[in-house]
């Protein structure tokens, strides 16, 4: 997520209130409804991917930190953004390809030998 543009401060006023114009009002606006945009996709992911894990952690008996990790490494190494895999999770309930049993059962395992 790249950060919004920082709008300029408004020019102080001799007694020391705030003059704005049109224009600078119409570019705080503007960058205050993008940093909204921004901020509420991120939201959005986030709620896709926590729910994701727990898709994860359920079909796989892990915790959710160990989904996490499963979601996270096939990600990485399939070149898939982490939002659009835990979307694809969620939409069938086959597991995608790019998760597999292999990596869940080794997150799995370690789970297992750590709390050992």
């Amino acid at each position: 997520m790249s950060a919004a543009p920082e709008a300029p401060a408004p020019p102080a006023r001799a007694d020391g209130g705030i003059s704005a114009d049109a224009g600078d009002l119409a570019l705080l606006t503007r960058t205050l409804l993008e940093r909204n945009r921004q901020l509420e996709h991120a939201l959005e992911s986030r709620i896709v991917i926590e729910q994701a894990k727990g898709v994860l952690a359920e079909r796989f008996e892990l915790t959710t930190d160990g989904a996490f990790e499963v979601l996270r490494r096939a990600s990485r190494s399939n070149r898939v953004r982490l939002r659009d895999l835990a979307a694809r999770v969620l939409a069938s309930r086959e597991t995608p390809v790019e998760i597999g049993l292999d990596g869940a059962l080794a997150i799995s395992r370690r789970s297992d030998g750590a709390a050992a």
